[in-house]
C-alpha cells in the first residue's frame, strides 16, 4: 500500500491549495464568524467548489461526478482544513454522496447524486442522540401508518443540518434501543411538517444543529436501503467520514504547526529568537514526528477505502485516533509556545485549539477509536 499521493492526486492537492489560499483564507472564516452569518458558509464559494468538481469527487461519472476516490477527496479536505474553510464539502460530497451511492435505488442515485455533483443539493446526516458517539443506540422511532412512516424523536450535533436541503435520518423501525438490527435510513425534506431545526453555535464556529421530529410523515419511497438494514450502511459511511475528518484534522495540525514555527523564528527573547532555545526545539521535533505518523495513518486509511480493503474499519479507527491525539497535542503546544497572545482573538492560532476539541468528537473520540481498534484487532 502506497503512503504517498500519485501524480494526479498530488496535482489535485496542489490545485486545492492554490484555490483555498486565494479564495478562502482564514480571514474568510473569521469574517463569516464575526458577521454572524445565518448560514455559516459562502454560497458563492460552494458554487465555485462544485464547478471544480469537488462536490462530485466520489460520485460515478454516469451521475456527473469524477469518481476520483477517497484519496482525492482526502487531499482536498487536508487543504480546506488548513484554512478552516466552512462549506458543505464533508457533509454532502463525502457523507451524503456515500449514503446515496451505497444504499440508494437507481432512481434515487440518478436524481440525488446528479444534484450533489452539480452543487444543487446539500445533505446532512442525522445520527447522534446523546453526548457521545454511539451509532447503534437509536431511540428515534419510525412507525408505519397507512403506507407511510411517522417519525418521532430528536437528533443532536447534525453537521450542516440547518442549511441542508435533504436530511438522511437514522431511525428505529424495530427492536430495542441498543439492537444492531432494526435501524433504517430515511430521506427527509427538512421543511416537512413537524420537523424543527435549531442551529447550534459551536465553540469552533462549525455548522451544526439540533433536530426534533414530531409525527413527521415520510413516504415509503424515501426509505434508503433495506428496512431494518440501515446499520451496515451507516457503519461503512461512518468509516469514510472518520477518515475524511481525519484528513481535515491533519490539515488543521499542519497549519497550526507551520504558524508556530513562524512565530518561533520571529519572537525574540534575551536577544535571540525563541526558536533557538533547545527546549522548544525538542517540543517542535515531537510535534513534527507525530504529524508525520498521522500523515501515514490518514493516507493509509484513504487508500484502504479506495482499495476496498477488509481492514478499512481498523484503518479508519487508527486514523481518527491518531489525528485526534496529534491535533490536540499540536494545538495545545501552539498556544503554549505563543504565550499569552496565543489565547487572544487577535491571532488565528486559537481557532485551531477550538477546532481540535470539536473535531475530535465527530464520529467518535480518540478514546472511542482506540477501544474500537483493540476490539477489531481482537486484543
Amino acid at each position: 500500500m502506497a503512503l504517498l499521493f500519485n501524480e494526479e492526486q498530488q496535482y489535485l492537492k496542489d490545485t486545492a491549495k492554490e484555490f483555498v489560499q486565494k479564495n478562502a483564507p482564514i480571514n474568510h472564516f473569521r469574517e463569516l464568524r464575526d458577521s454572524e452569518d445565518e448560514t455559516g458558509y459562502s454560497k458563492e464559494l460552494w458554487k465555485q467548489m462544485a464547478q471544480l468538481g469537488w462536490a462530485g469527487i466520489l460520485i460515478p461519472e454516469e451521475y456527473g461526478g469524477s469518481d476520483f476516490g477517497m484519496m482525492g477527496l482526502g487531499a482536498i479536505l487536508e487543504e480546506t482544513g488548513r484554512c478552516l474553510v466552512p462549506s458543505p464539502l464533508f457533509s454532502t460530497a463525502l457523507l451524503g454522496a456515500s449514503f446515496i451511492e451505497i444504499g440508494g435505488t437507481k432512481d434515487q442515485k440518478k436524481d440525488l447524486l446528479t444534484k450533489i455533483a452539480q452543487g444543487n443539493l446539500i445533505t446532512a446526516f442525522a445520527l447522534e442522540e446523546g453526548s457521545r458517539h454511539a451509532p447503534n443506540i437509536i431511540s428515534t422511532q419510525a412507525e408505519k401508518k397507512l403506507g407511510d412512516y411517522v417519525l418521532n424523536g430528536a437528533k443532536t450535533f447534525v453537521l450542516d443540518g440547518h442549511i441542508a436541503n435533504l436530511l438522511i435520518v437514522a431511525a428505529r423501525t424495530s427492536g430495542d434501543l441498543e439492537d444492531n438490527s432494526g435501524i433504517s435510513l430515511f430521506l427527509i425534506d427538512p421543511d416537512s411538517k413537524g420537523l424543527n431545526r435549531n442551529r447550534t453555535i459551536m465553540v469552533d464556529s462549525r455548522n451544526a444543529c439540533e433536530i426534533s421530529f414530531k409525527d413527521v410523515q415520510v413516504p415509503e419511497s424515501n426509505l434508503l436501503g433495506e428496512l431494518d438494514g440501515g446499520l451496515p450502511i451507516i457503519e461503512e459511511v461512518l468509516e469514510r467520514g472518520q477518515i475524511g475528518i481525519s484528513a481535515e484534522m491533519l490539515g488543521n495540525a499542519l497549519e497550526a504547526f507551520d504558524k508556530t514555527l513562524e512565530y518561533l523564528k520571529e519572537r525574540k527573547q534575551f536577544g535571540a529568537s525563541i526558536g533557538s532555545f533547545q527546549a522548544l526545539q525538542h517540543r517542535a521535533a515531537i510535534m513534527f514526528a507525530e504529524i508525520e505518523l498521522t500523515k501515514s495513518s490518514v493516507i493509509g486509511a484513504l487508500n484502504a477505502v479506495d482499495e476496498n480493503s477488509n481492514d478499512r474499519a481498523r484503518f479508519a479507527s487508527l486514523a481518527k485516533f491518531k489525528a485526534g491525539e496529534t491535533l490536540r497535542l499540536v494545538s495545545s503546544e501552539a498556544i503554549q509556545m505563543h504565550g499569552g497572545v496565543g489565547v487572544t482573538d487577535e491571532l488565528d492560532i486559537g481557532f485551531f485549539l477550538k477546532r481540535s476539541r470539536v473535531a475530535e468528537q465527530i464520529f467518535g473520540s480518540s478514546d472511542y477509536h482506540i477501544d474500537r481498534y483493540a476490539t477489531l484487532s481482537e486484543y
